[in-house]
Order: C-alpha cells, then structure tokens, then sequence
C-alpha cells in the first residue's frame, strides 16, 4: 500500500495555509466558498490538497470544517 505524506505550509505574508497529499503535481483550484479551494490534480482530476485563505482571520475560532467530498481517497 502506498503512503504519501501531507505537506502543510503557512504562507504569513500571503495568510494562506496549504495542505497538500503527496507530491507536487499540475493542477487547478476548485472554490468551496468562504476562502477554502480544492487542490485537483489536472492529470488523474483527484482531489490532492486544500488552500484556505485569510488564514489568520480565522484563527479566532476553535475549527475550521472543510467539506470532504464523496471522491476523496483517504488510506490509512
């Protein structure tokens, strides 16, 4: 079974957290609403990370809830 690793990566200038699965890969952002995007990989259009903006503005609250659509595969 493969295992890739997740990347997370807090922009402070730009307030933008990533969170990324795996390697580095091609693709395009799709938005969820209330500056959180989808990662999608361009080539197998998998879902392989999250972007949320304004990242420090909502720091205030105790979660951040990021719908997890029905496609995403998640192995342990």
């Amino acid at each position: 079974m493969k295992k890739d690793k997740m990347h997370v990566h807090y922009d402070k200038e730009g307030d933008v957290l990533e969170i990324r699965i795996g390697k580095p890969t091609v693709g395009y952002l799709k938005d969820l609403g209330e500056d959180v995007f989808e990662k999608i990989d361009q080539k197998t259009r998998e879902i392989n990370g999250f972007v949320i903006v304004n990242f420090k503005k909502r720091s205030g609250k105790n979660s951040i809830d990021i719908p997890i659509p029905a496609n995403l595969k998640i192995s342990a």
